[in-house]
């Protein structure tokens, strides 16, 4: 039996609907994983959470003429999670940080503990503050340009590079709700060294399953020297902190998450450190903080527990050549898109367009294509095969087994295709532009084959219902193999052939049904709503 795996996809942030970049990222390819090693009889769990104290639901609200933060998150988690069931996206557990009894207290408790232990400690350093504002600028208060790339950068984090900075390091500050220009001024926060586990992130990186292009990431600030980041400011907004002096300060958010990932696991595993080494899924701009700042987090609190098994990794994804964005509210919104394609056509889209290890971009044309390729190719060939069973083999699974030549190389040919599908399926392997590519080569494969044994019918009808029962072993293993993929179109493709849905994705799906059963012909497409 396998050991268990745990899933996670960063949480969003509820400062906006979730847009098609979300989907192409973390959240469906996740829901992927968790599918296939599910019906290949893992014990698998799949969490994320609602990122509900991140300085951009305040600010959104402010933005929005004076919003509460409070009224911001709710509105839109609740529109987050009815996108994700939407989407097919089936998490196990999603953390409500500001709902959930004890959440605040595991948090609190997690600072103070690395406060007590020395691994944080208080620092005073130039902060920016807007005066006509009367606040501290942090993260989504504060814009400028990073100090590392140059780019325009929000406070703490730099999207485009990926590197923390400290806010009052970036040029050019100014306040984002009233655009000022920014002092810089001194203020006393609580600060994580890196530096001292340095040692221990080397290994763990020597270990973990992560891109080349986040390898770069840590073996840069590596080499700059790890910094000491802030994992406190002065705000009203997000977890209270508990060390004394700094009772006015809240966890910065991205600390927040590091027990938060912990907070959905059983309450002795967080407290022994005794938990599986998730698989993590996220966007490059979130690459530092689950490979740098989280990993040393744990690893400074609970020394023996185990860290990530891998990091699966998405570039951006632009529209119309710029990155999605809610907060610049640059996108093509999620529940738009799935209510003009449905599940199947968006989820087959995104993951065969998914921006792995470089950059890709949406448009509506390319979507349209998809749709098209699906309508044609994929049920246009469902729609004959069982129009043909109806008509040539009264509606039931033929008597005729396959057999011939022509069948034990497409057979063959799909035996070598699932094994291909299972390493991209694979923790290790995965990827969900060659999942869908094979899937794809499936039915142009099986098209041909109809095409060629269509001519069966007026020479010997017993070999052209042995030809239909070919096609029917390779629809029931299309209705596994593209489970994880398009989860909606698969249940159905199952129910119409009369199998069992969450099969594995492996060679014993392509078996043709029992002969005589009966089957009905579909009253709309397959695969898309």
């Amino acid at each position: 039996m396998s050991a268990p795996v745990w899933i996670t996809a960063t949480p969003p942030t509820p400062n906006g609907d979730l847009h098609v970049g979300h989907i192409a990222g973390p959240y469906v390819a996740g829901d992927v994983l968790r599918r296939f090693l599910a019906a290949d009889g893992v014990e698998v769990r799949y969490t994320t959470g609602l990122d509900d104290h991140q300085s951009y639901v305040p600010v959104r609200g402010l933005k929005d003429g004076g919003r509460t933060g409070e009224e911001v998150a709710d509105g839109y988690g609740a529109s987050i999670v009815r996108v994700w069931q939407q989407a097919e996206v089936g998490f196990d557990n999603v953390v409500h940080p500001r709902k959930e009894d004890g959440y605040l207290a595991y948090v609190q408790d997690f600072l103070r503990r690395l406060y007590d232990a020395g691994h944080v400690v208080a620092r005073t350093r130039p902060l920016p503050y807007c005066t006509p504002c009367e606040r501290w600028l942090y993260e989504a208060y504060l814009t400028g340009k990073c100090p590392h790339c140059g780019s325009s950068s929000n406070g703490n984090a730099c999207e485009q590079c990926g590197h923390p900075n400290d806010c009052a390091d970036l040029a050019e500050p100014q306040c984002t709700v009233c655009g000022a220009p920014a002092e810089i001024r001194d203020a006393a926060r609580l600060y994580f060294p890196l530096a001292p586990l340095a040692d221990r992130l080397k290994a763990f990186w020597a270990e973990v399953d992560m891109p080349p292009h986040l390898r770069v990431l840590c073996d840069r600030m590596l080499a700059d020297g790890l910094p000491e980041i802030a994992v406190s400011h002065p705000g009203e907004w997000g977890v209270p902190v508990t060390v004394p002096g700094f009772e006015d300060q809240r966890a910065y958010v991205w600390f927040e998450m590091a027990p938060g990932y912990l907070w959905e696991l059983p309450a002795q595993e967080r407290e022994k450190g005794n938990w599986p080494a998730p698989v993590q899924f996220f966007g490059f701009d979130n690459g530092y903080f689950h490979a740098v700042l989280f990993p040393a987090l744990y690893a400074a609190l609970h020394p023996e527990a185990a860290l990530a098994r891998a990091f699966v990794v998405n570039e951006f994804y632009q529209l119309e050549g710029l990155k999605f964005s809610t907060s610049r509210r640059h996108a093509v919104w999620a529940h738009e898109a799935l209510a003009e394609a449905g599940s199947d056509i968006l989820r087959h889209h995104v993951l065969a367009d998914r921006p792995n290890g470089r950059q890709t971009s949406f448009t509506r044309a390319d979507l349209a294509r998809t749709q098209e390729l699906l309508t044609v190719q994929w049920n246009g060939w469902l729609e004959r095969l069982f129009a043909a069973v109806a008509r040539d083999s009264d509606g039931r699974v033929p008597e005729e087994r396959p057999e011939g030549p022509a069948w034990q190389r497409l057979r063959a040919r799909m035996e070598r295709t699932v094994a291909e599908l299972r390493e991209a399926y694979s923790v290790e392997g995965f990827d969900t532009r060659r999942i869908v590519a094979l899937l794809d080569e499936v039915v142009v494969g099986v098209n041909d084959f109809w095409y060629v044994h269509e001519h069966e019918r007026d020479r010997s009808p017993s070999a052209h219902r042995a030809a239909l029962t070919a096609q029917l072993a390779v629809a029931g293993a299309l209705s596994a193999w593209a489970a994880p993929v398009m989860p909606a179109g698969a249940a159905r493709l199952a129910t119409l052939l009369g199998e069992d849905a969450d099969r594995a994705v492996d060679a014993a799906a392509l078996t043709p049904p029992p002969a005589g059963r009966p089957l009905t012909v579909p009253d709309r497409p397959v695969f898309g709503d």
